[in-house]
């Protein structure tokens, strides 16, 4: 099962990386494996919101109502699997320009192990203060960009000075990718979809 390589990647990235290359998993495992693994920032967050209370810093902690942190967890949850999804076709599509002949099936796997670290640290919501939550969330931001660095000129099948090339063209799509998330939900907050305190 793909939740096999999780230990590899965290203690040795790159013979992992190899690893996978070599034994190549279905679209259905690595979805799968998405699907779990965006429970846990989910759930996390629902937790923090509906029953600890998020701490800003000063004053009281901040409550949602259940339903609120209902809605907007899973909002995270389907926001989280489309992000994967469209990163996995954006590092698809780029192989052309980069001279890569990879598979949909391999883009989709890179961007799901990539993406792990980042959801695994959504464990850290169960501590909801905000200066936490943002050195656990850079600690899993690196570490996803070191994982997918590393992993691109394997699993592409490309020279290490392409690879490097390629893995920031794809952090970039990231990036774009992350401000369109933040943008719709400034929309969608904006026509009512708004979290609501107690």
């Amino acid at each position: 099962m793909i939740l096999d390589h999780l230990m590899g990647l965290y203690t040795h990235p790159k013979q992992e990386w190899h690893t996978i290359e070599r034994n190549h998993e279905t679209i259905n495992a690595s979805l799968s494996h998405v699907l779990l693994i965006a429970l846990i920032p989910a759930v996390c967050s629902y937790i923090a919101n509906a029953h600890i209370g998020w701490n800003p810093g000063v004053g009281e902690p901040l409550f949602l109502t259940k339903q609120s942190a209902l809605f907007m967890s899973v909002g995270m949850y389907f926001g989280l699997i489309i992000g994967v999804c469209c990163l996995a076709y954006l590092a698809y599509w780029m192989g052309k320009t980069f001279d890569a002949k990879p598979s949909f099936s391999q883009a989709f796997e890179l961007a799901s192990y990539t993406a792990t670290p980042l959801f695994m640290v959504g464990i850290a919501a169960l501590y909801p203060t905000l200066w936490f939550m943002m050195i656990i969330g850079l600690i899993g931001l690196s570490y996803s960009v070191y994982l997918l660095y590393t992993g691109v000129p394997i699993i592409m099948n490309i020279p290490e000075e392409k690879g490097f090339i390629y893995a920031s063209s794809v952090v970039t799509a990231g990036l774009v990718l992350l401000v369109a998330l933040m943008a719709t939900s400034v929309i969608l907050w904006s026509m009512g979809f708004g979290p609501m305190y107690q």
